[in-house]
């Protein structure tokens, strides 16, 4: 189990039908917020079910955050709300497939293998809101400063906007 801001361990004796709600703590949550290099991070919140079938449990819910995020452009703060549904299965690393290139498919994508008798929930919400994060997210003066610094967006020096050049030019 992988020591992280945010750790929730649960043992396969503790599964329950039970809705399991995870909140982390100040400390916990200033600590994911540098992680991820956001500004702040307000809230986190994550209510999941869990399903065992044996060792292998199916953990589905939603995933509820609020943070001040950097401009990628401006550097200015600005708020974003992320609401997504999560969905895990968590698996003994004993089923993990040995010395061959592990081939993932879409319904593949959210299979965690844990060692021992128990597995990290916490560290599994903590990498949903890492994935739900845009590295690369404006805010609302974004095009602002774009202007003033002389940068142009994607629809203006992208491949787009080349397609759009050749549109609007007059044939010679």
């Amino acid at each position: 189990m992988s020591e992280n801001e945010f750790s929730r361990l649960i043992k396969l004796r503790q599964v329950s039908d039970a809705p399991i709600v995870l909140e982390p703590n100040k400390v916990e949550m200033a600590a994911i917020a540098g992680r991820f290099s956001l500004s702040a991070l307000h809230r986190l919140k994550a209510e999941i079910t869990l399903i065992a079938n044996g060792s292998e449990v199916t953990a589905t819910g939603r995933l509820l955050a609020d943070f001040l995020q950097p401009c990628a452009i401006s550097g200015e703060d600005f708020p974003v709300h992320v609401d997504e549904d999560l969905a895990f299965r968590f698996v003994p690393e004993s089923q993990a497939p040995k010395d061959e290139e592990l081939e993932l498919d879409a319904k593949d994508c959210d299979v965690i293998f844990y060692p021992g008798d128990g597995f990290d929930l916490g560290d599994a919400v903590v990498e949903s809101l890492g994935l739900a994060i845009d590295p690369y997210a404006t805010g609302p003066n974004a095009d602002v400063v774009r202007e003033d610094v002389g940068l142009l967006d994607e629809a203006a020096a992208g491949p787009f906007a080349a397609l759009a050049a050749l549109k609007t030019s007059k044939p010679k």
